[in-house]
């Protein structure tokens, strides 16, 4: 069974009468009546890390991973709480001092601070990262409108070749190959939008299983479908030089997760403001499709007009 399987069969009974569980189908739980917006998330070595090697880089990305959560939704996160499981190996004296100044360095840059936790022995390696902060209001999912224009922020799939060149299947050049592994580890975060998107954005959520995948949760309880145009899904130039140096297919590389960037729609009376606010901002962002009635299958076309099969929409939570 997939996750969403597993809540809608198991659990999602258990939050009926809890409106702030947002029904369990969104990436936190929001209390209206108090301001408060708190969101889950559990890291597993082998799963959503490559490996320890690195302990100061992979505390930075399941962190930075975490708070995105919130910051798609609109809201600022202020604290913080680890959980984790490991062994001596794992937790040494110099990994924790890693850990410790590269999450003191993470807390000066997004204003956040540490604010509890547990920790137990185990020879399995985990996180469980939980973030909260404070909000009037969020940006829900499942709250787009039929021909809302799609957005997304930055670029996509850096972070996949930076796996791919940690695990030695792609070879490059040592700029290169830093420059993605950089993105695997570090996934850019914007400080100022989270306010901002509250402006405009009719839903949200953050690229992390997938752009396809994540797209399709985003509308997943209303009756939608969407077009998309890979011309207009951005990439680095870094990336589209591995294209042609590997003979490689952009399709191929931009639903593969893991990049943390913010998908939202919005109405297309919007789209001024839109753009003058990213721009002030001095974050990318692009606009990539389209929201349509779900009499039509979920689309993306080639540079020319060319339908695409949608064969891999991303990682899926299996068990």
């Amino acid at each position: 069974m997939h996750e969403f399987e597993i809540i809608k069969n198991y659990f999602s009974k258990l939050s009926k009468n809890n409106k702030s569980s947002l029904g369990l189908n969104d990436d936190v739980f929001f209390d209206k009546s108090k301001n408060t917006v708190i969101s889950v998330d559990t890291y597993v070595d082998g799963i959503h890390f490559f490996n320890f090697e690195k302990p100061e880089l992979v505390i930075k990305k399941i962190l930075r991973s975490s708070i995105s959560d919130l910051m798609c939704k609109g809201v600022i996160p202020k604290y913080y709480f680890i959980s984790s499981s490991g062994n001596s190996k794992n937790f040494s004296k110099i990994n924790l001092r890693k850990i410790s100044q590269s999450l003191k360095k993470e807390q000066r840059k997004f204003g956040i601070s540490l604010s509890g936790g547990d920790t137990v022995f185990s020879n399995k390696l985990s996180f469980t990262i939980t973030s909260l902060g404070f909000s009037k209001k969020i940006i829900f999912r499942n709250n787009a409108k039929l021909n809302d224009d799609i957005y997304v922020t930055g670029y996509l799939g850096d972070s996949f070749v930076g796996l791919k060149s940690l695990k030695k299947e792609i070879i490059t050049s040592k700029n290169k190959m830093k420059y993605f592994q950089d993105k695997y580890y570090c996934p850019r975060l914007y400080v100022n939008l989270p306010k901002k998107l509250l402006n405009f954005a009719n839903t949200s959520i953050d690229v992390s299983d997938g752009l396809l995948s994540d797209l399709e949760k985003l509308i997943n309880k209303q009756k939608l479908s969407y077009e998309l145009y890979l011309d207009r899904i951005p990439i680095s130039n870094n990336l589209k030089k591995i294209l042609l140096e590997k003979k490689l297919k952009k399709i191929n590389f931009v639903s593969k997760g893991d990049d943390y960037q913010i998908l939202f729609t919005a109405s297309r009376s919007k789209s001024r403001i839109i753009s003058k606010t990213f721009k002030s901002l001095g974050v990318k962002i692009s606009k990539i499709g389209k929201i349509c009635s779900n009499k039509k299958k979920p689309l993306i076309f080639d540079e020319k007009g060319k339908k695409i099969a949608l064969n891999d929409k991303g990682y899926q939570h299996s068990f």
